[in-house]
């Protein structure tokens, strides 16, 4: 059996530039990068393109600057809908270049809006983001976020839910990001996996701190209770053969709760380090030990 691909998320490392995350995660020996368009720098990407290259890192799942159509309360950007969505679609052909498994994307919450009208909005919305998206050549993975405190995030919190709305979208440059965090508590989860894991376009790994301080606050694959080895081999044994993505909110602060233990405070390349490691330690805990 082929090892498992292994990448990083670049939220996983906020304190670094994207040159940093590169040789961080390289020099760590991990498979691949999913940029956060935050921290690209600046300017020509023709550089930081070539760094990536360089690097031998593959490019996984991209986040951009603005990544929700309906405003997100606990993220700065712009309120009015079109905007955001017209930013999602400049974002998509920045990203391109890259040439991403994947670029991720959010409802956001409905907010004051009634639910009918917001799912309009996302409709529409996503329809005219899969158009930019088959015109780049990029497939987007909508993102079900985690339904304790879904109301700031999303109008979807389960695969099911995530998968209606995209048959309703009816574009198939649409797939869904799969995060373990976000629903790892979902009650039909491992057969959610079981039959729908074709239409995955990543996969986002971390763990569940029991008791959770916050939605800033995830832990290590194997640090929490999501039962990671079951969720990892029970994706492995459906057919996925993609990266697998660390992906970290830990706040330091930077959202306004200063956490003992902070992730986010560890050297880039350490964090990178005990990641790969963790992760394997939960890969290999599922091979030896589920039954799915």
């Amino acid at each position: 059996m082929p090892e498992p691909l292994f990448s990083i998320s670049e939220v996983s490392t906020p304190q670094a530039s994207f040159a940093e995350d590169v040789d961080a995660y390289a020099g760590a020996g991990v498979d691949g990068i999913g940029i956060w368009e935050m921290k690209l720098p600046q300017g020509d990407d023709a550089e930081s393109i070539a760094l990536v290259r360089e690097s031998g890192l593959e490019v996984t799942n991209c986040v951009p600057g603005i990544p929700s159509i309906l405003p997100l309360p606990l993220m700065e950007g712009p309120v009015d809908p079109q905007e955001r969505i017209e930013a999602v679609c400049a974002s998509i052909r920045r990203l391109a270049a890259f040439e991403p498994r994947s670029v991720a994307c959010l409802t956001g919450p409905s907010g004051p809006l009634e639910e009918r009208e917001a799912r309009r909005i996302v409709v529409e919305g996503l329809r005219r983001i899969g158009r930019e998206a088959e015109a780049a050549g990029v497939r987007i993975g909508l993102e079900p976020i985690q339904r304790i405190g879904a109301e700031d995030w999303t109008i979807v919190s389960s695969i099911p839910e995530a998968l209606e709305l995209l048959d309703e979208v009816g574009d198939a440059n649409f797939g869904l990001m799969f995060d373990v965090w976000h629903l790892w508590n979902g009650a039909s989860l491992l057969d959610d996996i079981r039959r729908h894991v074709d239409r995955f376009t990543g996969v986002h790994i971390s763990d569940w701190r029991e008791p959770t301080r916050g939605w800033c606050d995830r832990v290590l694959p194997g640090a929490g209770v999501a039962d990671l080895p079951r969720v990892l081999a029970t994706l492995d044994e459906s057919g996925w053969s993609g990266p697998y993505d660390l992906e970290i909110f830990s706040d330091d602060g930077s959202f306004g709760n200063d956490y003992e233990g902070s992730l986010w405070r560890l050297p880039a390349g350490e964090l990178a380090r005990r990641g790969r490691e963790a992760f394997e330690a939960a890969w290999k805990a599922g091979k030896e030990g589920a039954h799915v």
